[in-house]
């Protein structure tokens, strides 16, 4: 069996992964996204599902706001004595850690490991003598340098800080600039650091190894775009023993609009050094694989869901919004009810909006197709459905002073919204559409698209994503909306 890259055509971006008793889990950053930190669970590294996410929102009233950008930067997870771990760097609020017996049923535990402001992509390691060490990086904006990595030694339960200020181990300026996302790993008598460097869009992967944690570290390139022109970067990721002397290495690759999307590559030893990729010259770094072999040769039907016909009573794992996710925003009878939900500035602003109900680009094209029902008894609040990017369109029923109207809109982040076409409408139901293709997408409804094609963009540090809301626009509306579905109905890779 063979596989094609990459494996999670979605935005999963800083991936990490571990084994644990045959089964793969892969975390990912969410930023300001709740619920946040997603795990992915997979039997052989190519399908995956999204089993629960680490926590229901962040542990910090600013993030009830939206706040894009912010929130959990590049999380890592390890396993250690029966218990897991997942390190969390929160931008400007330092390092905590959430733990649990039981990573996919649990409670995890949150408690605060390091307090500087400036430490990101943090990573733990245990050694022989019962210590614990963190490989971190450094985020310039909140510390004034990057491009170097530190080390703290903290307690093995990850609870305390023990050396109290980290100690720099790697001075990358010269020859790793930018490098960032450590993973810290142990084997054949050395300590290794997996790192990305240069930058996101055009980087290498950089392997550091020595034998005293402290350094000095030795540093080798072990995988380069090279000639493979259509994976740029590779970006940050993480290794994952497959087979005895046999690993593997998921990284992503920033796709724009599509998000940062992970790959998985084959790992050849050679010196004690682990390149990367397809290894044409053991002297040099390897090149990204467009397709391998299984490196686990096992079936799955695991897949990411992409659609909902809202059946239960609780929201599905497709589903973030982009400040901290409150239970009396939705409901659920025979579909998913929209309350609506006033926010200043998202009364203006669709992206400041906390209640978006949006999910994550999977397909390199597809169609979606959105039926809501609704009443709209005043002018207090619309409905709609988004693309959402650092610029913006959507779609929205408003009430207006001759009724109801369909309207086509335009937004970008840090400026107001505006009309772009306004219609009459006079039913009060909507079948919204998007049609998505080469990194644009059409708006319409009801088997009617507009004309203009819109050209999809990313986020902030994410990819684009899309959805539905209702927005209020000033309190107390009474209106009503019920999500029948939202599905795919035609798709391609």
């Amino acid at each position: 069996m063979f596989y094609n890259n990459p494996i999670i055509n979605s935005d999963y971006s800083d991936p990490d992964v571990i084994r644990h008793k045959g089964t793969y889990y892969l975390i990912s950053s969410s930023f300001s996204d709740t619920p946040g930190i997603p795990i992915l669970k997979s039997k052989n590294l190519v399908n995956w599902k999204i089993l629960r996410y680490v926590y229901k929102e962040l542990p910090f009233s600013e993030f009830d706001n939206v706040r894009h950008g912010e929130g959990a930067w590049a999380p890592s997870i390890r396993y250690h004595d029966g218990i897991f771990y997942i390190i969390v760097p929160i931008y400007g609020k330092g390092i905590y850690i959430y733990r649990t017996n039981d990573i996919e049923k649990g409670e995890f535990e949150l408690n605060k490991l390091i307090d500087d402001t400036g430490v990101i992509d943090p990573c733990p390691i245990w050694t022989k003598d019962n210590k614990c060490y963190l490989v971190v990086g450094f985020a310039k904006s909140k510390c004034g340098f990057n491009s170097v990595l530190g080390l703290y030694e903290v307690s093995p339960d990850l609870r305390n800080n023990i050396s109290g200020n980290y100690k720099i181990i790697f001075d990358g300026h010269n020859t790793q600039p930018t490098i960032e996302g450590p993973k810290f790993y142990y084997k054949n008598k050395y300590y290794y650091i997996l790192a990305p460097a240069g930058s996101v869009k055009s980087g290498w992967q950089v392997c550091l190894r020595s034998k005293n944690i402290y350094g000095p570290y030795e540093e080798k390139i072990v995988m380069l775009t090279n000639d493979v022109l259509s994976i740029n970067g590779p970006h940050q990721g993480g290794m994952v023993e497959v087979g005895r002397n046999k690993f593997a290495f998921i990284h992503f690759q920033d796709k724009g609009p599509q998000g940062r999307v992970c790959h998985l590559e084959p790992i050849k030893w050679v010196n004690d050094w682990p390149l990367i990729g397809d290894v044409k010259d053991d002297l040099l770094g390897g090149s990204p694989v467009l397709s391998h072999e299984y490196l686990i040769n096992k079936k799955s039907n695991y897949k990411i869901q992409v659609s909902d016909n809202f059946k239960g009573n609780s929201l599905s794992l497709m589903w973030q919004t982009p400040a901290n996710i409150k239970d009396e925003w939705f409901s659920f009878d025979n579909g998913l009810i929209l309350n609506p939900v006033y926010n200043e500035l998202g009364s203006v602003s669709l992206n400041m909006q906390p209640n978006l109900l949006l999910t994550k680009l999977y397909y390199d094209e597809f169609t979606i197709k959105c039926k809501i029902e609704f009443d709209m008894i005043d002018n207090k609040s619309d409905i709609g459905f988004c693309y959402m990017g650092m610029e913006y369109y959507y779609l929205r029923i408003i009430k207006l002073d001759d009724g109801n109207h369909i309207e086509l809109m335009k937004g970008k982040f840090n400026e107001k919204d505006v009309v772009l076409e306004d219609h009459k409408y006079g039913k009060n139901d909507i079948i919204f559409m998007m049609k998505y293709s080469n990194r644009s997408y059409k708006l319409g409804y009801n088997n009617f698209y507009f004309d203009t094609i819109f050209e999809a963009k990313p986020g902030r540090w994410i990819g684009g994503k899309y959805g539905i809301y209702e927005r209020g626009l000033d309190l107390g509306s009474k209106n009503k909306a019920k999500v029948k579905y939202f599905k795919v109905v035609d798709y391609a890779n």
